[in-house]
């Protein structure tokens, strides 16, 4: 009963967005302010219903009902209770019906807290934000509906894939998901503001409450998806440059851009047509990033679907949305001339080579992503299969190819093209941050950073001298970890001014906020390339007694053992870590086997510090005796996730600055101004 109740309120859910997607936009369109009120009930009304869908469906897998053909997929009546709500969105289905919900959940927030927007403005972002949520709920019901039953259920289900059965898998989807979908309002304002006719200082206020909360969400998500990948792959590494990994890092890259964006619109009126793209371009890059993981084209432990029909029906909601939006902003880019003028050194100009420089990495990763893909399509076969229907390759009737090709692009490729970006970044923002708005002196600026200066270049020369005949990406690294750092602290201690220290805590929580972020980059930026450049690996078959040195560390495997979980089998290591003859800690690496899905995972031991890890992943055991180990010393390992953390608590003291809190009454005198053009 509470499936059927479930599938019922997501189709109610659908007829709701609909109606949420055409009656406020035409009330606002008319000018009808009953239309146009309309909105708000809608939109909370669509995200109950979302809601109690997925709280249907998060039932049935708690109650382990195997009628549901979803939960026999994707669950196990003997799998942890943990892992059994979070089998919900382990899959493709749930995984979209909690897209579904974040969508609604934030037009919800929207309609609810948003009594600072102009009424049509308002109409128009919760129209837009109800069209998203009628194309996926469309998607959801029409091709992969969470609540099909099973003729006759069976006894027991197939297990969740063992490698999701993990906490940091747990809670990165959602997470993630928080971000990419949150995007969404991004997006709405934009089309919204197009609609209006309308870009100004109120706008670029309104949207980057939306726009920050989306890309904190996202920096958590990324965080913990590369910690999974850390800690429970066993291969050692925290980013693979898979194209799962990159369809979450580009959106976040633009998202970042936009912050800057939004910045200048708010404060001096420019940028505005700069804006709105990136707003249509951070939404459109989540949709390919669902594009990517639902269509088929790539095969990975991130993606969920493997059903090209599918593919075809979420290109076609991307091209939807994307082809008119950037339609729409063809037609309204004449009315988006700035205001402000700025001179070529001013804080306006170092945030457009901040948006330069983010949005060209972002380029470089999707060309990188999508490139193999690209060109496999056009190589592979010489008959395009779409929906039933054949056609002809025209590369091969243009003899292009004369044989399939296969083209990889890996790590060496991202890192090449990608760092340099990155290091521009780094070296840029301390800078940018203490620059005065409109036009400023560098001579003025300059001397404030010299101790941040000196700091830097004197890691880069310790750590250049301490090295011998390695790469400089170390060095290199630190010292812009170093200069990131000291500039967060030269602006803070700037902005305190001559007064007493006290005035410190005064400064607003934005401020703060962008310095703990950019310091969190610093943290962020020092840990990869740390870690890249000075990391120790040792392979090896090794007895029980056996010692392996790495780094001045010792490990001593002691023992191999069998240990039964609640649902897998364990075979465990038993590893000595010491140094200088003193014992640190005992590592226990593990290889488990799930019986139900009858698939190994690696379960690596890692003894984490300050400066390093030590980290130890077991093999498989070899016909001549003993067993594969592979260790690793890694150094400033956690601090690329303590930099990703502070970027998070960086956004969320941003977010929480009162200013967004007291824009309401400021944003009520704009209503009055202009006309927007219809």
């Amino acid at each position: 009963m509470m499936t059927e109740l479930g599938h019922f309120a997501l189709i109610l859910a659908f007829a709701v967005a609909l109606f949420q997607a055409v009656v406020p936009l035409v009330g606002a369109w008319r000018r009808w302010p009953g239309w146009m009120a309309a909105a708000e009930p809608a939109a909370v009304t669509q995200a109950l219903l979302v809601a109690f869908s997925f709280a249907a469906l998060t039932w049935a897998f708690v109650t382990s009902d195997f009628s549901l053909r979803l939960v026999w997929a994707n669950s196990h009546s003997a799998k942890p209770m943990l892992y059994k709500i979070t089998g919900v969105w382990g899959n493709h289905e749930g995984s979209m019906l909690l897209w579904v919900l974040i969508v609604a959940l934030f037009g919800g927030a929207a309609a609810l807290f948003g009594d600072n927007l102009p009424a049509s403005l308002r109409a128009r972002v919760l129209g837009v934000q109800g069209l998203i949520g009628a194309a996926f709920l469309a998607f959801l019901l029409f091709t992969s509906n969470p609540f099909l039953r099973l003729a006759v259920p069976p006894f027991d289900g197939q297990d969740l894939n063992p490698l999701l059965q993990d906490p940091g898998l747990a809670f990165h989807p959602p997470f993630l998901y928080l971000g990419y979908v949150g995007l969404s309002m991004s997006f709405s304002f934009a089309v919204a503001a197009l609609l209006e006719g309308r870009v100004d200082a109120a706008w670029g206020r309104w949207v980057r409450p939306w726009t920050l909360a989306a890309w904190i969400f996202l920096t958590i998500g990324i965080a913990l998806g590369s910690w999974w990948a850390y800690y429970e792959l066993g291969w050692g590494g925290f980013w693979f440059w898979d194209p799962v990994e990159n369809a979450s890092f580009m959106p976040w890259l633009v998202s970042a851009a936009l912050l800057h964006s939004a910045i200048v619109v708010e404060k001096r009126e420019s940028l505005k047509a700069w804006t709105i793209l990136l707003a249509i371009t951070a939404f459109g890059f989540s949709l390919i990033g669902a594009f990517i993981t639902r269509s088929g084209v790539i095969t990975s432990v991130h993606a969920f679907a493997n059903d090209p029909e599918r593919g075809v029906f979420l290109l076609a909601i991307t091209g939807l949305f994307m082809g008119g939006a950037l339609t729409l902003f063809a037609f309204r880019a004449d009315e988006l001339s700035a205001k402000g003028v700025f001179g070529m050194v001013s804080r306006e100009s170092a945030l457009v080579l901040n948006n330069i420089l983010l949005a060209v990495a972002a380029f470089v990763v999707f060309v990188g992503t999508i490139w193999p893909l690209a060109i496999e399509l056009a190589s592979d076969q010489e008959i395009w299969r779409l929906g039933g229907a054949a056609f002809r390759n025209p590369f091969y009737a243009l003899g292009l190819f004369d044989h399939p090709e296969k083209l990889s692009v890996g790590a060496p490729f991202f890192n090449m093209a990608f760092t340099p970006f990155m290091v521009a970044l780094g070296a840029v923002l301390p800078l940018g941050a203490m620059l005065p708005w409109k036009r400023a002196r560098l001579g003025r600026v300059m001397p404030r950073l010299i101790p941040a200066a000196v700091l830097a270049l004197a890691v880069l020369a310790l750590f250049f001298a301490l090295q011998t005949r390695r790469s400089a990406l170390g060095p290199v690294g630190l010292m812009l970890g170093a200069w990131l750092v000291a500039g967060a602290v030269a602006d803070l201690w700037t902005r305190k001014g001559r007064g007493p220290l006290s005035r410190l805590w005064r400064l607003p929580r934005a401020d703060w906020g962008r310095a703990v972020a950019h310091a969190g980059l610093g943290v962020c930026m020092a840990g990869i390339a740390s870690m890249l450049a000075w990391q120790e690996e040792d392979i090896r078959v090794v007895q029980p007694g056996d010692r392996v040195e790495i780094a001045g560390y010792e490990l001593q495997l002691q023992g191999v053992n069998r240990v039964e979980g609640p649902n897998y089998v364990s075979t465990m290591a038993d590893v000595a870590l010491s140094k200088n003859g003193r014992t640190i800690g005992l590592l226990h690496p593990e290889k488990r086997v799930y019986p139900v899905a009858g698939m190994p995972t690696t379960e690596a031991a890692i003894n984490n510090g300050f400066l390093r890890d030590i980290y130890v992943a077991l093999g498989d055991p070899q016909p001549g005796g003993g067993w594969a180990m592979r260790s690793y010393y890694k150094p400033l390992a956690n601090w690329i996730w303590g930099g990703a953390i502070l970027m998070a608590l960086g956004g969320g003291l941003s977010l929480s600055d009162r200013r967004y809190r007291v824009a309401a009454g400021a944003a009520r005198t704009v209503k009055a101004q202009g006309v927007p053009a219809e």
